[in-house]
């Protein structure tokens, strides 16, 4: 073919398969599975939280608020970090719009460290009168939650970039019916369950307890380990109600959920809030419960 010909080729290809993904940027690893879910190849999200880092304590690199000028989209769920961080986030980029997936939905509050006598409820929530107002961001936990969240990306999406409408919305369809069936796995596998009670180092599952009727006993506080007293408490519950399972969240230290472990005669497991694979992760879960609570 003539050279010409070659650049005239060039020039009539369509301008949208030219265009470049939309950028995005996500606080924490599964967020960045929902948008890939839902944008396919017309989406580059990156999450602010690196895979083995603790989103309480986290703080973004130059690198990434460099790199959120390019960003059209910033989807937050109100992790710790974010409190610390969001305005120097928006700073990097105030035409970058934002997303908090935590709309319409209602949020539970985070336990409360402040007494030492305290007691949940049957959905996990703290029931003393003086909880602070930090709220639960792990909204993410709940499938059916997911759900919803993955819906108001779908309409992001679309407002950011109409042109695929229907590609986002076919993909929220089928992303949505997983969504379904992944809850009703869970249901099957936990609703037989006679022991709805398990014991937890940080209180990160709070939704998905609440979606699936369970109790989490956390250890820790509002990142804050028990006192002694406390301490003692958990361990006397853990040996009343035969736990012999205590379950941890990779990005935390472990020494005092072992040490619990190790007063109950029981074991610690590693469960993964953030882990990317969110469907296999949450059955992963599911399954772990299951044979923590049948020991």
């Amino acid at each position: 073919m003539p050279y010409y010909l070659i650049l005239l080729c060039m020039f009539l290809v369509p301008i949208n398969i030219l265009a470049k993904p939309l950028r995005i940027f996500v606080s924490v690893l599964p967020m960045q599975t929902f948008v890939q879910q839902i944008g396919g190849q017309y989406v580059d999200v990156r999450a602010m939280v690196r895979p083995g880092y603790n989103p309480h304590i986290y703080d973004p690199t130059p690198q990434q608020i460099g790199a959120l000028a390019q960003a059209r989209l910033y989807i937050k769920t109100g992790v710790p970090f974010e409190n610390a961080w969001m305005h120097r986030i928006q700073a990097a980029n105030p035409n970058m719009q934002i997303l908090d997936v935590r709309a319409g939905i209602e949020l539970r509050k985070m336990p409360s460290h402040d007494h030492e006598n305290d007691h949940e409820d049957h959905h996990g929530h703290a029931s003393n009168a003086h909880d602070e107002n930090e709220l639960d961001p792990h909204v993410w936990t709940s499938p059916l939650l997911v759900k919803h969240i993955a819906n108001k990306i779908r309409e992001t999406l679309t407002q950011l970039d109409p042109d695929h409408a229907q590609v986002y919305e076919r993909n929220y369809t089928h992303f949505a019916k997983a969504l379904t069936k992944l809850d009703q796995e869970i249901h099957a596998l936990l609703d037989p369950l006679p022991n709805r009670k398990f014991m937890i180092f940080h209180p990160a599952w709070g939704y998905f307890a609440q979606a699936y009727n369970l109790i989490q006993i956390p250890i820790e506080r509002e990142g804050k380990a028990p006192g002694p007293r406390r301490l003692a408490n958990l361990i006397a519950q853990a040996r009343r109600e035969n736990v012999r399972v205590i379950f941890v969240q990779p990005q935390f230290d472990k020494r005092l959920a072992q040490q619990v472990a190790q007063a109950i005669g029981g074991h610690v497991i590693s469960i993964d809030p953030l882990a990317a694979d969110y469907i296999p992760n949450l059955r992963r879960v599911a399954n772990q419960i299951v044979k923590a609570l049948h020991r």
